[in-house]
């Protein structure tokens, strides 16, 4: 019966993509957290659909960046902060994971921000949210092992689905929107470059290498996965960049149609109740507080594993206490002051988060650089080197990325800047 011949090993194929699964997904669509969603929410708000027709090409950058990411994992079976260890050497390494530490846990903060923004919402105080949120994904990595962790994960990632609802409910001009994708438009002032690459800065992050490869490390994938982990990576990257669509689409044809102005996710939720229905509203807060929770959890366990790559210590979600206790204290540590902060009744967040942006557009060059010297390094990759096509497709890619992440630079720290040149 050559049909059944035919199915046996179609079926052998899908268990083992389902078994890789988990790395490309879970990276891609934690950056859609917090921030990613009230960036994506300012960007509908204020612009409208002007900016769609971008986030293909943001798609494509984070395909090309993550499958560099997946490679240099399972053919090395090393996280990237051990490769950057080997390659730069520790006094480098030691500056570069500093910079990480104070951008992820500035990214922390920023999370447990959410859960408390999404939760008031419901009319839930943050002295509540808070602190279970946080002994929530506390529990669920240092209790838990790879697996179950993992499954929880991809869970979550399913629950950004609600964003794409709120989209729909909004019922935006379909046709508008189609051409919005595929008609590029720039406008030459401030604020809209500094969202136009603020937009790239979120969705492409330095911590995303970090996790991605260490959690494909952890996971133990080998050389005949990789053709398994590209489609997890495509697939992750595709869904993320719909996410972040939808949420685009449903503040304008909502807030930015109705002449709103807004300044976080948070308000886009409260705003889209009386223009897009309750339904819209509440699925777009507990989007926003399951991409906090979701991102909480991950952000420092990514953290973690910088930390322990860089200077040869244990690390593992499969580990206890006793054979990786660095590892779990850097988690624990990022979790508390990540939630404290919040709880803080006087502290303002503006500055902090205007530094960890800048640090990261900082950051992010120097990352993609070191990952295309380490994939181009016979020694380490083998016959899994980039091909010439994809040398030169990844470098006008990070040349362009370092030209954006430049001008977000000058605009955090100067912000009149482009306005002087009569740009606003």
């Amino acid at each position: 019966m050559p049909s059944l011949r035919r199915i046996r090993p179609l079926r052998a194929r899908l268990l083992l993509l389902l078994a890789v699964v988990g790395p490309g997904v879970i990276t891609a669509n934690v950056d859609n957290d917090a921030g990613g969603i009230t960036t994506y929410s300012v960007a509908g708000a204020h612009f409208g659909y002007s900016l769609l027709w971008m986030l293909g090409l943001v798609a494509l950058a984070l395909i090309i960046i993550q499958e560099m990411s997946a490679r240099l994992g399972i053919v090395t079976g090393k996280g990237l902060a051990d490769l950057i260890r080997e390659s730069l050497g520790v006094r480098a390494t030691a500056a570069i994971i500093g910079i990480v530490v104070f951008v992820n846990l500035a990214n922390t903060v920023s999370e447990f921000a959410g859960v408390a923004a999404s939760m008031e919402i419901f009319g839930i105080s943050k002295y509540i949210s808070v602190p279970l949120a946080a002994l929530g994904v506390w529990l669920l990595i240092v209790k838990g092992n790879y697996k179950q962790v993992e499954r929880i994960f991809l869970v979550a990632s399913a629950i950004y689905l609600s964003y794409i609802l709120s989209g729909i409910l909004a019922k935006p001009p379909w046709g508008t929107v189609s051409q919005a994708f595929v008609i590029p438009s720039f406008h030459f002032d401030g604020a809209y470059i500094t969202i136009f690459v603020t937009i790239i800065g979120t969705t492409i992050a330095p911590w995303m290498q970090f996790y991605q490869q260490a959690s494909i490390v952890d996971k133990g994938l080998k050389v005949d996965d990789i053709a398994y982990e590209r489609i997890d990576v495509i697939v992750g990257s595709i869904f993320a960049v719909v996410v972040a669509a939808f949420i685009t689409i449903a503040c304008a044809a909502t807030i930015f149609a109705s002449g709103q102005q807004i300044e976080t996710a948070a308000d886009a939720a409260q705003a889209l109740g009386p223009l897009a229905g309750e339904y819209a509203s509440i699925l777009f807060a507990l989007g926003l507080l399951n991409a906090s929770v979701f991102s909480a959890a991950i952000l420092p366990l990514s953290t973690a594993y910088v930390v322990c790559e860089a200077f040869g210590w244990e690390s593992g979600v499969s580990r206890d206490w006793t054979d990786a206790p660095i590892f779990f204290w850097v988690y624990t540590a990022l979790i508390v002051l990540g939630a404290a902060i919040i709880l803080l009744p006087f502290q303002s967040l503006i500055d902090v988060m205007l530094a960890s942006q800048t640090l990261n557009g900082v950051l992010l060059p120097v990352i993609l650089i070191t990952m295309l010297r380490l994939i181009n390094d016979k020694r380490i990759m083998g016959k899994y080197v980039n091909g010439r096509v994809f040398n030169i497709i990844s470098w006008a890619m990070v040349v362009v990325l370092i030209f954006l992440t430049v001008i977000l630079v000058i605009s955090s720290v100067f912000p009149g800047f482009f306005s002087a040149l009569g740009m606003g």
